[in-house]
């Protein structure tokens, strides 16, 4: 496979440095890509150079994946406009074992000639002193190569507030990490979103002053969505890999919710597909858009490699809660963890479970308990209009008593009224 020829047809090349694809033609070549420990999951920000380093290594190439222990103690002005939070070394290991854990599902790490590597930057900066570094490294590049960068320049200019010393080294130290694995490891390609070709192209000059070799730079599109807005942002913040941070279901349904533009381009980024099988899903997809096959299967395929496969059955089970035909079947085929997910964005309320076992008109449970209809009148108007529906059963009789064999997941009720608004009532 020509790597630079595959990434070009999946949207995923922005600059490359001449001589890149010669070398890449050439021989098997190491390499590798930054990424953030700031936190102790990656997000589906990270997910395009994550699959950047799983095509690279799939053409038979080295990938090294670098955890930014040392850069991030000290914060990148790129695309930035304050400094960012440093974390202490203990943190960083923490987060370096998690994001391991998690590229483990993408990269292969333990067979073959071609396995990947990670690396922490800390391991080797923190050998360095203030003027050991300026020695060694500081003196070959000017200042003003360093401030023409346009990640610098944007600080200096009035846009934000302004740069510090430590991030106007980030380049330095960046640029050294790649001298370093040029020496250690033959790494000759560094690989990042757009907003790195500064950096980058800073460690490539250092190698060429520093080492007298040669190196390279590729860089991908940063993502964005049809609308102009933020990939991978919602309401509630990033859409990390953990499963603690996002569920499998929020995160299945991220990718179910995309646009239909949106879905043409990130099946291309973020699925292992090939282009016959993508050409002849789009040609499907626009000949029935309503059943929106792109972003189904956008959504298996990522929510099974970030996930599992039971993960993924599960998620097609709980949207099926409120799109599917025998919706208490899907509700009774979930955990109670997926259950509530499906629901954590509506109304909720809570009753004693002590009342249930009497019984309680369902007149009296959805008005004076829990205020889901403001009147009883309202409430038969409902009913009578075919409007009500009780764990996803449709109620015609406004005389009917609610008690404890009524529960779903032990412990709740769920209440439909008309088509889409849903409550969930919580027996305590």
């Amino acid at each position: 496979m020509n790597f630079i020829k595959e990434m070009q047809w999946r949207g995923m090349v922005h600059d490359v440095m001449p001589g890149t694809e010669e070398l890449l033609d050439k021989e098997q070549t190491t390499a590798y890509l930054g990424i953030d420990p700031t936190a102790d999951s990656l997000h589906i920000g990270h997910l395009a150079g994550v699959m950047l380093l799983r095509h690279f290594q799939n053409a038979g190439h080295r990938p090294i994946a670098l955890i930014g222990g040392a850069t991030g103690m000290i914060g990148d002005p790129s695309g930035k406009s304050q400094e960012r939070n440093l974390l202490d070394e203990e943190t960083l290991r923490y987060n370096q074992d998690a994001i391991n854990k998690q590229l483990s599902r993408f990269i292969n790490f333990t067979q073959g000639e071609n396995k990947a590597i990670m690396v922490n930057n800390y391991d080797w900066m923190k050998q360095f002193n203030f003027l050991a570094f300026l020695r060694d490294v500081g003196k070959h590049l000017t200042v003003n190569y360093m401030i023409a960068k346009d990640s610098v320049k944007k600080r200096m200019t009035g846009e934000g507030e302004g740069i510090s010393f430590t991030e106007f080294t980030y380049q330095l130290v960046q640029g050294y990490d790649f001298l370093y694995l040029y020496e250690n490891h033959n790494c000759k390609l560094q690989m990042g979103g757009s907003d790195q070709w500064g950096n980058i192209t800073t460690g490539t000059e250092l190698i060429r002053r520093k080492a007298k070799g040669e190196a390279y730079a590729f860089t991908m599109p940063l993502i964005t969505k049809a609308d102009g807005t933020k990939f991978g942002k919602t309401e509630k913040g990033n859409i990390w890999l953990s499963p603690e941070k996002t569920s499998p279901y929020h995160f299945y349904q991220f990718w179910i919710n995309t646009s239909d533009e949106d879905a043409e381009k990130y099946i291309k980024i973020f699925t292992m597909l090939s282009q016959e099988e993508i050409a002849k899903l789009v040609d499907e997809h626009k000949q029935a858009p309503h059943l929106r096959l792109l972003q189904k299967t956008l959504a298996q395929q990522l929510t099974v490699m970030v996930h599992s496969r039971e993960s993924l059955e599960m998620c097609i089970a709980a949207s099926e809660i409120l799109f599917g035909k025998d919706a208490l079947a899907s509700i009774n085929s979930v955990n109670t963890a997926t259950f509530l997910d499906v629901f954590s964005d509506f109304p909720q309320f809570e009753i004693q479970k002590n009342e249930l076992k009497q019984g309680v008109a369902i007149l009296d449970l959805l008005t004076d308990k829990t205020q889901i209809f403001p009147s009883k009148g309202d409430l038969r108007r409902t009913i009578k209009g075919g409007g009500l529906s009780f764990n996803q059963a449709k109620i015609s009789d406004p005389e009917v008593v609610i008690n404890a064999d009524n529960l779903l997941k032990e412990n709740y009720l769920l209440v439909k009224k008309g088509k889409k608004e849903y409550f969930l009532i919580k027996a305590v």
